[in-house]
């Protein structure tokens, strides 16, 4: 039985504004736009005009400082640097990566869009030969700047970090700087969503996909220690740590949206055996998801341009479905809005109540809240399927009992925006 109790008026959901949608065209020129600076490896040239990631990272950036010239400039860019050195860069590269920052209510609480800027061939340390690099992952910064384009028109709670990586194919050079930032400004993120292969439909056996994106997560924590992945077992919450929550978010934001995708949710960090630039921020704690296509053509995956019969090799752009790439697009705004536009989640919640028929609940509050949702489900549920809004830090959940039911606590803005929800585990001992 769904049980609902529900707040003042203050707290009830009012229609979300109108906002334009994702256009494809816009999109296809952005993609057309990189494929055209020729190569875009990481150790390609840095200050040719017209060639090579320099001049695709300067792009970006004239982007960004123009939408933000739209905005009453609402977008700050810059750039942060570091020089890394490993197998696939052994004389060492300078590592790039372009941000935007539009600032909220709160500037240091952030929700990150990214993608990676960089491409490459089969040889991953050819920097010279054409990488035209359309969708991985010139999909995933167009996503980005079109993102950019269109929440650029409001204001929100917390600040919205646009990211265009490189050394992504040499190492997750990118995102384990912005990651290593995050932590040395101690920004505090409510999510990191990757989109790295974003933009085509049709699989290297020929199928079509294209009513879903594929969303990765990992369900216990990279970062957690021994006792805490125990403790986090113990509570049977291996289904609901912080990135899976966020996943789970963008399951629903899916379900709002008239002739969208799909959410399919993908229960692993990524895909099998392989990595993305969410990862780093996954091993210093951030929630962070990954963004993938429903099927991969992985003749259009790292591989020189080039024609074996009738079978064709390369990333070009006319493997790619743009109305599609707008579709995911359009998920990613609207999940950024939403978590953009609610407060911070709680650090902690707990649940009390062994050898009882009530369940209680406990969580930490959070600043600017104006009230919270407790969420619970019986055991055997992979949703949420109940739900009590309160404006307090504790409530006892009556006939709830504690052994059958896993419960989680979301805060709530004035205008009913709900963040992520945060697990509730076994009191602090």
């Amino acid at each position: 039985m769904r049980q609902i109790l529900l707040l003042p008026a203050m707290l009830l959901a009012i229609a979300a504004p109108a906002r334009d949608a994702p256009k494809p065209d816009r999109l296809r020129a952005d993609v057309a736009r990189l494929v055209g600076f020729g190569t875009r490896h990481t150790a390609s040239d840095p200050d040719h005009p017209t060639r090579g990631i320099g001049a695709a990272r300067r792009w970006f950036a004239d982007e960004l400082t123009r939408i933000g010239r739209d905005c009453g400039d609402c977008i700050t860019v810059a750039n942060i640097a570091r020089g890394f050195t490993g197998p696939r860069a052994p004389q060492g590269v300078n590592v790039v990566d372009v941000l935007g920052f539009q600032q909220g209510r709160d500037p240091r609480r952030v929700v990150v869009v990214m993608g990676h800027i960089d491409s490459r061939v089969s040889d991953v340390m050819d920097a010279t030969s054409d990488a035209p690099g359309a969708n991985d992952d010139a999909s995933g910064v167009a996503l980005v700047l079109e993102a950019a384009r269109i929440l650029s028109k409001e204001k929100f709670d917390a600040t919205i970090v646009y990211a265009a990586l490189s050394g992504e194919e040499q190492g997750l050079w990118g995102a384990q700087l912005l990651a290593d930032t995050a932590r040395e400004k101690g920004w505090v993120v409510t999510a990191v969503l990757n989109n790295d292969i974003v933009g085509n439909t049709i699989g290297q056996d020929g199928r079509r996909v294209a009513d879903r994106v594929r969303v990765f997560s990992e369900g216990i924590r990279a970062s957690e220690s021994i006792d805490q992945q125990i403790a986090r077992r113990a509570a049977g919450g291996e289904d609901d740590g912080p990135s899976r929550a966020l996943a789970k978010t963008v399951d629903v934001v899916a379900t709002t949206l008239p002739g969208g995708v799909d959410a399919f949710l993908d229960r692993r960090p990524d895909r099998f055996g392989r990595g993305g630039d969410h990862e780093p921020f996954l091993k210093l704690g951030y929630p962070a998801i990954r963004f993938s296509v429903g099927v991969e053509n992985y003749d259009a995956q790292h591989q020189d341009l080039r024609r074996d019969g009738t079978r064709i090799y390369g990333d070009t752009i006319d493997r790619m479905d743009f109305p599609y790439l707008a579709k995911v697009t359009a998920l990613n705004v609207a999940t950024i809005a939403r978590l953009a536009t609610a407060p911070a989640a709680p650090v902690t919640a707990s649940i009390d109540g062994a050898l009882s028929t009530d369940t209680t609940v406990r969580w930490s509050p959070v600043a600017n809240a104006a009230g919270y949702r407790i969420r619970w489900r019986r055991n055997d549920a992979q949703a949420w399927t109940d739900q009590r809004d309160v404006t307090g830090v504790e409530a006892v959940l009556k006939g709830v009992i504690v052994d059958d039911h896993f419960v989680a606590v979301s805060s709530l803005s004035a205008n009913g925006a709900e963040s992520v929800p945060t697990f509730a585990g076994r009191p602090p001992r």
